[in-house]
Parts: C-alpha cells; sequence; structure tokens
C-alpha cells in the first residue's frame, strides 16, 4: 500500500512511519520540519519538505492509497500568545489536505487529535463524551474533526480519528518531561513547575500509541473514533520527582500559577480507552512507567549528542 504521512519526521509521526515500513508499505513523508527533524525520518521512507499551508501546488496526492495526517502545531500553550499559528498549522492545513485528497480521489485518512477537544470531562472519559475544549489548540483540533465528518459524509471517505492522551517517549521535543529535564540542565537546584503541581493525566508511551492505532484499523464504519490513553494517572509533582531522581538532583519545587498549568490547561485528564480494548489492544506501561522509559530516552538522546 502506497501512504502519505504528513508531519512523518515528527515525534509521533516518525514513530508511525517506521511501523508502517515494518509493515510493509512503501511511504512518503511530507514535513516542513518546523518542529520536526529529517533524522527522524525512515530511511526508507521517501521525505519531501512540504507545507500544507503554503505548498499547495506541490501536493501530488493521485498514487496514494490513504492518507496519515499527523502535522500539527504540537505546542498546546502557544495558543494564548498566537492563535492565528494554530489556525493556520491545524485548520487551514487539514482543509488544504482534504482538498488535495478529494481532488485526487484518495478515499481515507486516518487523522491524530487530542483530549483537550474535550476540555474539563467526566473522567474517565469516552468517546460519546460532549466537546468542550478549553484551549485554542483543542479547538482547532475539534474543528478538524469536524471537516474530516463533513468530507467523509459529503464526498463519501472513510476516517479513523484517535484523541490521545499525553504521548510520551523517544524523540519528543516538547512537553512537561522534555520541559523538567533541560530546565534542570540550566539550574540543577531549581525546578519551576506550571501549576500546583496537582494536575492529574495520563500518560502514554509511544510504543503503546502505535500499537494502539494500528489496533484501531481493525475498525470499519465511515468514521472511526478511539481514545488513546493508559489505565491510569499520575501527578505532575511525580514527574518532577522521577525527573530529578533520574538525573541525580534534588532540587528545590517551585509551583507557579493555580491549579492550572497555563490558560486552556485541564487539570485533570483520564480517557477511558474501553473501546479499542474491544479491539483486543492492552497498554504495557502504565503512566508512571511510561514516564520512567520517556525520562530515560530523552536523557540518553542528550548523552548522545
Amino acid at each position: 500500500m502506497r501512504i502519505l504521512v504528513t508531519g512523518g519526521a515528527g515525534f509521533i509521526g516518525s514513530h508511525i512511519v517506521d511501523r508502517l515500513i515494518e509493515m510493509g508499505n512503501e511511504v512518503t513523508v511530507y514535513d516542513n520540519l518546523s518542529s520536526g527533524n529529517a533524522e527522524f525520518v525512515n530511511e526508507n521512507a521517501e521525505f519531501v519538505k512540504l507545507d500544507l499551508v503554503h505548498d499547495i501546488q506541490r501536493m501530488k496526492l493521485d498514487d496514494f492509497d490513504e492518507v496519515w495526517h499527523i502535522a500539527a502545531n504540537p505546542d498546546v500553550r502557544i495558543g494564548e500568545q498566537s492563535p492565528a499559528k494554530i489556525y493556520e498549522n491545524n485548520i487551514q492545513a487539514t482543509y488544504n489536505l482534504l482538498e488535495a485528497m478529494r481532488e485526487a480521489g484518495v478515499g481515507k485518512i486516518i487523522f491524530t487529535s487530542t483530549s483537550t477537544v474535550y476540555g474539563e470531562a467526566e473522567i474517565p472519559t469516552p468517546e460519546e463524551h460532549p466537546t468542550y475544549p478549553i484551549s485554542i489548540y483543542g479547538a482547532s483540533k475539534l474543528a478538524c474533526e469536524a471537516l474530516i465528518f463533513s468530507y467523509c459524509h459529503t464526498f463519501d471517505m472513510q476516517s479513523w480519528i484517535y484523541r490521545f492522551a499525553n504521548v510520551i517517549g523517544r524523540r519528543s521535543n516538547h512537553g512537561v518531561i522534555f520541559d523538567f529535564i533541560h530546565k534542570l540542565l540550566k539550574n540543577p537546584n531549581r525546578l519551576e513547575i506550571l501549576g500546583d503541581g496537582e494536575q492529574n493525566k495520563s500518560y502514554i508511551y509511544i510504543d503503546d500509541c502505535v500499537e494502539a492505532i494500528i489496533y484501531g484499523l481493525k475498525a470499519n464504519e465511515k468514521i472511526n473514533i478511539f481514545n488513546i490513553g493508559s489505565d491510569d494517572q499520575i501527578k505532575v509533582k511525580r514527574i518532577a520527582e522521577i525527573v530529578s531522581k533520574a538525573m541525580g538532583l534534588n532540587p528545590e519545587f517551585v509551583f507557579t500559577g493555580g491549579k492550572r498549568g497555563w490558560k486552556g490547561d485541564v487539570p485533570v485528564m483520564f480517557l477511558s480507552n474501553e473501546k479499542l480494548k474491544k479491539l483486543g489492544w492492552r497498554p504495557r506501561y502504565n503512566s508512571e512507567e511510561a514516564v520512567k522509559r520517556a525520562v530515560e530516552d530523552l536523557l540518553e538522546e542528550i548523552k548522545r549528542k
């Protein structure tokens, strides 16, 4: 099968490319490298440096059987400072891609969404829960989902949409673990923690996440929506303790702000993953195990540089 992966040089996208190639697919990667790294792209994939917003004329999708749309602005916090970037990189890019798919007759799209589409939801949160995002990022992802829904019904496409908890592991270049490690490298004696440290969320290791996506493809409705997350939660303060211990440090924890780490932050998040479990998937790691593995991954990557 010939597959296009947008954002295939990024953290999650590059792991998806690796897995698709292991499964025997021919993969082409589109990525503008704004947050990705060309070194992450599997050597057996074709790489095209392309921006989904500005390089519309260069998008040639005629030869592809399906599209995996992973490209997005991954920084949830940027929405407060620059909503336009979130709009362009998420909503406009998705519209452009769907139009290119329609024109080329490509009928299948796999899309990576986010738990933030739910906002402050009841937990554990099932896929049927109402969506009330409180962040620009969450709103943009929900808008992308709506565009995909409409194209599926209007142009007879089929979609698989995955709403992620916090995905962590090797190649990550953002998020709380990445931030803590780099803060401590600059100042081993003090660690600023956004919020009160009591934020309690689900974290899933990258390998578990990719396998969950593959399991979800067993579903065959016109629109297939799945949550992907671990079976438990972990508090931010505990993550800070794990990172500090792994680095051999005992810093002072300094908490800034109230219960939210930033405007739009959802302090408590725990997705129900029962729908995927019915297809046979199970996460191998709980949240704390995932955090420990991710910390080891990122520290090892720093040593190699």
